[in-house]
């Protein structure tokens, strides 16, 4: 269940249960209708971005000093360029926190349309979005003047590395085969995971200004995708299972070109390595045919043999890095959210004594 930004819920891993129907949006055309809008939507304001590049033209940049460098920044930052940016994030992100929060506590049912609450998350990301592209324009900083390029990258990685620990027991981690972590573990890590992913998406949003490199507007178009997921909690679009697999699929399109117009010739260690995600885990939660999955394997193994015959089989080993960090992240996040979980029972408890102590004295 890839239920980025989400409410929080966990639906299982049999489907929706209490679905509620709204008048006129109760099928699931009206779904990918929305889903398609979302998209489209994407796509539009990202070539609005390219479009208006060349008014970001005029500014100076520092020069480039490595990888733990971010280029897109102002030399000198401005008591404005450093409040909006702040501000606008800090107003996005508590906005769509309270969202998540009000969706947990008052609304609590699935539904084949939309809730009024997920026209109020669309409508506050897209007027986000817009703030965005007019701060970029204006004060052009974001929150890369601050803070490490490494927080955005790292924010976004234990995303993905979340969704696979919360699919685990529907669509297994190994070639259909889940590790044995507690379906409490689990249903904890789905309940809270919007917090979490709301802060990766909004603060990753805000990390850039709205350039239009083919890195800046890949990656802003993924945002963007993610945002609209986001929006989408307690309804039937948000656990469509071909939608979240191409939104967690899409990561392997930008890193993969990203690493290809910077040239540092390591492409094929995010191409592959995230191919090799797919075809370990991600493909088997499609309900594909054996033969479906064999011959998308065969193609993977086909194309795989044609790059590295070229590369040399000694660069084989960039195969494997990507799904190394990420299984391994896998079962390091289970343990911490397996402390932080005992944790916030023993808290709970430790109230509900006290609460009792005090009300048996009174």
């Amino acid at each position: 269940m890839v239920v980025l930004q989400g409410s929080g819920f966990d639906e299982g891993s049999r489907g929706v249960a209490g679905v509620s129907r709204v008048p006129g949006h109760g099928s699931d055309t009206f779904g990918n209708l929305v889903i398609f809008a979302g998209v489209l939507f994407s796509a539009a304001f990202t070539g609005l971005i390219w479009l208006a590049s060349d008014r970001l033209q005029a500014i100076t940049h520092l020069p480039d000093q490595g990888a733990s460098w971010y280029f897109w920044i102002l030399p000198e930052p401005t008591f404005w360029s450093r409040t909006t940016a702040w501000g606008f994030y800090a107003s996005h992100q508590i906005a769509q926190w309270a969202l998540i929060y009000h969706a947990q506590v008052r609304v609590r049912k699935y539904t084949r349309g939309l809730h009024p609450v997920n026209v109020a998350a669309l409508g506050i990301n897209a007027l986000f979005i817009a703030l965005h592209f007019v701060q970029t324009h204006v004060w052009y900083d974001g929150l890369a003047q601050d803070v490490s390029i490494w927080s955005a990258l790292g924010s976004v990685a234990i995303l993905l590395i979340w969704v696979l620990l919360m699919e685990n027991n529907r669509r297994g981690l190994f070639f259909a085969k889940p590790l044995p972590f507690s379906r409490r573990l689990i249903q904890f890590a789905r309940k809270y995971h919007g917090y979490y992913f709301s802060w990766a998406i909004v603060y990753t949003f805000w990390y850039h200004p709205m350039e239009a490199t083919s890195g800046h507007l890949i990656g802003f178009f993924y945002m963007f995708l993610l945002m609209v997921q986001g929006s989408l909690f307690l309804t039937r679009m948000h656990v469509n299972r071909w939608w979240m697999v191409f939104l967690e699929v899409t990561v392997l399109v930008h890193g993969a070109i990203v690493a290809y117009w910077q040239e540092t010739g390591i492409w094929p260690m995010f191409a592959f390595g995230f191919a090799t995600m797919f075809i370990v885990t991600q493909m088997h939660g499609l309900g594909l045919s054996r033969i479906a999955r064999a011959g998308i394997g065969g193609v993977y193994i086909a194309a795989m043999a044609l790059v590295y015959a070229d590369r040399g089989l000694a660069q084989l080993n960039e195969v494997v890095r990507i799904p190394t960090i990420d299984y391994l992240g896998v079962v390091l996040l289970a343990g911490i959210l397996w402390v932080v979980m005992k944790l916030a029972t023993r808290t709970h408890a430790d109230a509900l004594d006290t609460a009792s102590g005090t009300t048996g004295t009174a």
